[in-house]
């Protein structure tokens, strides 16, 4: 990963945990004071103590989670078979969950000497009961892992650097143009000036030749004495048997060359 996924995944990951304490306190909390408003007597690090080992447990299948996700999406797998693995990964995630999260509860309650603890028992059918809470969980958690990696791939991709387009100043009367080189096709001299070909217009640009393909560089390329053509425009070159030569531009239009200034290419 470059510099700015790795900012962003480490945010991610602080959010995402910053979120799970505050709903982890937030469940606590009130099950502490609805089991105090039925007049349940539940110590109340006990109470805790379902809510952080829930938490470290699905904090330990989440990285199973994110390859998952990673892996098993579109277009590498069919949906049918994506759907299949959701509800396959659904069923291992509960049952990772509820594992995980029984051994811890009852090394914390041998450790507080409350006495061993008890999962089964105290609401019928306890298993789908979990299946339905762990159910939804895992689906947050699977949506959460899907926008965390899309955005973090979406910052592999850097912005454009690419240099602004090169542009020739040309005086015409009191305007003055400023054309974008990819624009032009051809320029011939014409005296003291030059004419350039601009589309469908010919503009008259007071500067030698020579001082013109000075400042435009490679992108330009002489093919006579008197006119020069942007190298991108050329479609075709047809050489004589004198060793003349005609190139035919983008736009269409042919222009005579001098075997002096035929390209090598």
């Amino acid at each position: 990963m470059n510099g700015t996924q790795r900012k962003l995944a480490l945010g991610f990951a602080a959010g995402f945990l910053l979120i799970i304490i505050v709903i982890m306190i937030a469940n606590a909390e009130s099950s502490v004071a609805d089991l105090q408003a039925s007049g349940a007597h539940i110590r109340p690090d006990l109470i805790w103590s379902w809510e952080w080992t829930s938490m470290l447990a699905w904090l330990s299948v989440y990285p199973l989670l994110w390859i998952g996700v990673a892996t098993i999406r579109p277009p590498r797998f069919s949906w049918p078979l994506i759907v299949a693995a959701f509800v396959v990964g659904s069923l291992i995630a509960s049952g990772w969950h509820i594992g995980v999260m029984i051994v811890l509860r009852r090394i914390y309650y041998d450790a507080v000497g409350q006495g061993p603890y008890h999962f089964f028992g105290i609401i019928d059918d306890r298993l789908l009961y979990e299946f339905r809470k762990d159910f939804a969980t895992y689906l947050q958690f699977v949506i959460v892992a899907a926008i965390g990696q899309w955005l973090i791939a979406r910052a592999a991709t850097p912005p454009s650097t690419s240099a602004p387009s090169r542009t020739l100043a040309v005086a015409d009367g009191a305007v003055t143009h400023l054309i974008p080189l990819e624009e032009i096709e051809a320029i011939a001299s014409a005296g003291n000036y030059v004419e350039i070909a601009w589309g469908s217009r010919t503009l008259l640009h007071r500067a030698t030749l020579a001082a013109v393909e000075a400042e435009l560089g490679d992108a330009f390329l002489r093919i006579h004495r008197g006119r020069l053509v942007r190298r991108a425009a050329v479609r075709r070159i047809e050489t004589d048997k004198s060793g003349d030569f005609t190139v035919e531009l983008a736009s269409g239009a042919t222009l005579r060359g001098s075997r002096r200034y035929r390209p090598a290419d």
